[in-house]
């Protein structure tokens, strides 16, 4: 294998390799195998890069978990109401972008925000 990356992986400093070594998914196929073969032959301790995966998948739980309690203020209506209104009246994968609360939040609005328009439809006529 060749090592075209720049920095090379070899020149790479044993915390960016375990860097790369703890986020797989994160980097190129070829860069995660040789920093791993890079580690190795470094003898690095077994636990150092079973540690840094076990850190980078706590970041990412850690990121998910954030966004699924990310919710709507009254300081987005009030600030950037045109936003928000569009957001709760196009946005129809918060969900499966892991927006769990703001999912749940846009289904109610959307029925306050129906029952709002029947009502001034029903005043204008």
């Amino acid at each position: 294998m060749t090592d075209d990356f720049k920095p090379p992986i070899k020149s790479r400093t044993t915390k960016e390799l375990l860097a790369i070594a703890g986020a797989p998914k994160k980097w190129n196929p070829l860069a995660y195998k040789l920093a791993i073969d890079e580690l190795y032959t470094r003898k690095v301790n077994f636990k150092l890069i079973d540690q840094a995966k076990y850190v980078e998948n706590r970041k990412e739980n850690l990121k998910a978990l954030k966004i699924s309690r990310e919710s709507y203020s009254i300081f987005d209506f009030i600030f950037n109401l045109g936003e928000t209104l569009i957001e709760i009246i196009f946005a129809w994968d918060l969900e499966k972008e892991g927006y769990l609360r703001k999912a749940e939040q846009q289904k109610k609005f959307r029925i306050l925000l129906f029952f709002l328009v029947a009502f001034i439809l029903l005043l204008l006529l």
